[in-house]
């Protein structure tokens, strides 16, 4: 399946998936795919999906209907990746369907994989001593200093400000 993705700013991002066999795109709200913007007709053009193809149809616009820059009159198909300018508006015509995995490369000798401890062949323990300074709570002297610091200086605004509007 097809998609028309916005490119011009002020739109960017805005998409229609081509669902249906026609679409109808313009600046007005009964269009299928309505693009709120002057340099748009009000009823621009129509995207017609014809299998695996897709179709432009410009329905005398104003300002035009173009295929990666050159203007079309009547109809015109499209591919992925190439960009539809309705006016001053950028679409681009992006495939959504299943993408194909890359098939896996496989090695191309056989690869020996160390095994980890094995029944019977525990490895070596030892004690761990947990240092207690790790987990004392920190302390907030800091904090504290910054907090005392804010309030004078909130103090000192308030006494500006009671002093100069008497």
């Amino acid at each position: 399946m097809a998609r028309l993705v916005i490119l011009s700013e002020g739109l960017t991002g805005k998409a229609h998936e081509l669902a249906v066999e026609k679409t109808t795109i313009g600046r007005v709200d009964d269009n299928t795919f309505p693009i709120p913007e002057g340099s748009v007709s009000s009823h621009h053009c129509e995207v017609l999906v014809r299998g695996a193809e897709v179709i432009i149809r410009d329905l005398s616009s104003t300002n035009g209907t173009f295929i990666n820059g050159h203007q079309i009159t009547g109809e015109a198909p499209i591919k992925p990746g190439q960009i539809l300018r309705l006016g001053q508006v950028e679409l681009r015509l992006e495939e959504t369907g299943p993408q194909k995995a890359a098939p896996k490369k496989l090695p191309d000798q056989t690869m020996v994989i160390p095994q980890g401890v094995k029944l019977g062949q525990e490895p070596a323990t030892k004690a761990v001593a947990f240092d207690t300074k790790a987990f004392a709570k920190k302390s907030n002297v800091g904090t504290k200093i910054f907090l005392g610091v804010v309030i004078l200086l909130a103090i000192g605004i308030v006494v500006m400000l009671v002093v100069l509007f008497k």
